[in-house]
């Protein structure tokens, strides 16, 4: 685990291509993309531009959902998140939060253990898969994309679930 928590990643790839991979890898894996925040493009005309700078944010309720009962204030960085930037060099990096840094933050403790362990790795193998010029078929573990049933969906949204 690095000091501040922040794990980057140099891509072999642009800005735009960078985002794209990440957005169709995660859609493949039926994981639901939040938001695409493009800092860069809200500075207004007047401000000193900024490089391309975009957090993407995703995940899957279930899996944040133990982390938040243990411990609420995980959820100020869930969902998941990705930035993608251009850095004074012109390299294009991929940074994200340490599971395992975001845990000690919040104070998770051992309850958390699994969901941070499955949380780390598939954090590592999709930045991994998504900035490498030749990647490997990213493998994300169930605590990210987990089966979804009728109990948890009913518990999630606190709503009857509608027959099929």
């Amino acid at each position: 685990m690095t000091e501040n928590g922040l794990i980057t990643v140099a891509s072999a790839h642009d800005v735009a291509t960078t985002i794209e991979r990440l957005i169709s890898t995660l859609e493949s894996k039926r994981v639901a993309v939040f938001a695409r925040i493009d800092h860069a493009a809200e500075v207004g005309p007047f401000e000193r531009p900024l490089r391309p700078t975009t957090t993407v944010l995703f995940g899957n309720p279930a899996a944040g959902m133990p982390l938040m009962r243990i411990a609420q204030t995980t959820a100020l960085d869930l969902p998941l998140r990705m930035l993608i930037w251009e850095d004074a060099k012109g390299t294009i990096q991929l940074s994200y939060s340490d599971p395992s840094w975001v845990a000690k933050r919040h104070h998770v403790g051992s309850q958390g253990l699994q969901s941070i362990r499955a949380l780390s790795a598939a954090m590592s193998s999709l930045a991994k898969q998504v900035t490498a010029a030749n990647p490997k078929p990213v493998v994300l573990p169930d605590a990210l994309v987990p089966k979804v049933n009728e109990a948890w969906v009913a518990d999630v949204v606190r709503e009857p679930v509608p027959a099929q």
